[in-house]
């Protein structure tokens, strides 16, 4: 007889097998920590603007706060991507308390871009005032476009 070398089909099936457990229990794991880097970059992303603001409000607004991102980004005080309002799957914006037109107020929040499940960019959102206490809650689909909503978020 010959010598036949290589695999039989029911040791190739054994391995494809273990493939598959290996990659059921990796891939949700590997998804989870890419949601919880996106939700930490949009933390620090909101406390950068906040630092901006301060930075804005004692150099260049002579006592007042910038209206919009793209207010601090041509004045270098935050990067050009944050500046757009866009980063690391989250969108930014800076807004006032609703209907009153205060330059010496501001609230800023940071919303997951995609949040549907498996590609979401964030299960959380995140605001902060001109109080300086980042604020969070699990609010998903909805924008905090008033400082009241984002006052009424948890403190973290």
């Amino acid at each position: 007889m010959r010598n036949q070398k290589g695999f039989s089909l029911i040791e190739l099936l054994i391995v494809v097998t273990i493939i598959g457990i290996v990659a059921a229990i990796a891939i949700p794991n590997l998804i989870a920590s890419r949601r919880a880097a996106h939700e930490a970059s949009a933390q620090v992303s909101v406390r950068t603007i906040f630092t901006g603001q301060v930075t804005y409000q004692a150099t260049l607004g002579l006592g007042t706060f910038a209206s919009d991102l793209t207010t601090l980004s041509n004045a270098r005080i935050i990067d050009s991507s944050l500046g757009s309002g866009s980063k690391s799957g989250y969108t930014f914006a800076i807004v006032e308390q609703a209907g009153t037109g205060q330059s010496a107020v501001f609230g800023c929040y940071g919303v997951p871009a995609i949040t549907t499940w498996p590609a979401a960019t964030g299960t959380r959102r995140f605001g902060l005032t001109e109080a300086g206490v980042l604020r969070g809650d699990s609010t998903i689909g909805t924008t905090p476009n008033t400082r009241t909503l984002i006052t009424g978020m948890t403190n973290l």
